[in-house]
């Protein structure tokens, strides 16, 4: 049985994520994975990321349980760092990966500047396996891991992977906006579930509607109640979902518009909440967005597997 501590000494670097990616790709070369939370072990059973790998993992022994580490070929341990190595929370885990003899992976996401926790993760000495860089934007994944490379490799630290973000980890479901936004599907309720990867506020062109919502694909498309031009328009695109702003009028959105939207089967959200506020209700929404879509998973494992190579960690 082998341990893996995956740590992180700042908040939402994505260690959860690379825990259920792990354990997605172990589950499918037939090992037997198994998660810890040690430092909510006894104090929230509820705790998110362990309800979500439960669901990744399936048993309820597999997650956090205290046989958990019995009859597992690997054991995930997700913990967090202190700001620096002689803090008590670092050296509380540095303690605990020791009397488990695990290895370390440091996760960290990207912020565009030199890493700030070198000597943190330097505390696990010999068994710190290396450090992962997280939700990379696509188009620096290149520069950044050379730049990692150098600044880790000066450290003696390898870089296990460098992440580039995903739109569908992004996403939110079509649910979850109609939530945020404090809005009512109208139709098509069914496809609640539906993952929205990008986000358009309607161009006030009628002109170039179909230009302008045709540059994103997977969308939800933000637009007045009062422009059913440009809320065509968008309906004749890759659209998850159409959101109607401000007022609503009483007889509801146009007829040709509901009428095309049912055809195409894309839902329609109102909400008397203007557009400006909505960008700040998803912002919000979109900081917290979970992974316990089944299509989410999938994807986790996907780019887990694409960017790092478990079979040297286990």
């Amino acid at each position: 049985m082998g341990v893996l501590y995956i740590v992180s000494a700042e908040a939402s670097a994505g260690k959860t994520a690379i825990c259920a990616g792990l354990a997605r790709n172990l589950m499918n070369d037939g090992k037997k994975a198994g998660y810890l939370k040690p430092q909510v072990a006894e104090k929230d059973a509820s705790d998110s990321d362990i309800v979500f790998m439960k669901q990744v993992l399936g048993p309820a022994d597999a997650v956090n349980a205290p046989d958990v580490i019995q009859g597992r070929d690997v054991v995930l341990v997700e913990a967090m760092l202190g700001p620096t190595a002689d803090d008590a929370v670092s050296k509380d885990t540095y303690g605990a990966a020791k009397e488990m003899k695990a290895r370390a992976i440091a996760v960290e996401a990207y912020s565009g500047k030199a890493s700030g926790f070198i000597d943190v993760y330097k505390g696990f000495s010999a068994n710190l396996l290396g450090v992962i860089i997280n939700k990379v934007p696509e188009s620096q994944v290149k520069r950044v891991k050379d730049e990692a490379t150098a600044q880790f490799g000066a450290a003696g630290i390898n870089v296990l992977a460098v992440i580039p973000e995903n739109r569908v980890l992004l996403a939110i479901t079509v649910g979850e906006l109609a939530e945020s936004v404090r809005g009512k599907i109208l139709n098509n309720a069914e496809k609640s579930g539906e993952l929205v990867e990008n986000f358009m506020l309607g161009a006030m062109v009628v002109d170039s509607g179909l230009d302008y919502f045709g540059r994103k694909n997977n969308k939800a498309a933000i637009v007045r109640q009062d422009r059913p031009d440009m809320q065509l328009a968008a309906l004749e695109t890759s659209t998850k979902c159409l959101v109607l702003t401000g007022s609503p009028d009483e007889s509801g959105p146009a007829y040709n518009v509901l009428q095309k939207a049912e055809a195409r089967g894309i839902p329609i959200i109102t909400t008397e909440t203007e557009a400006k506020d909505i960008i700040a209700s998803l912002e919000g929404t979109l900081m917290s967005t979970r992974l316990n879509q089944e299509k989410k998973l999938s994807r986790l494992a996907e780019v887990v597997k694409q960017n790092l190579d478990i079979k040297a960690l286990v």
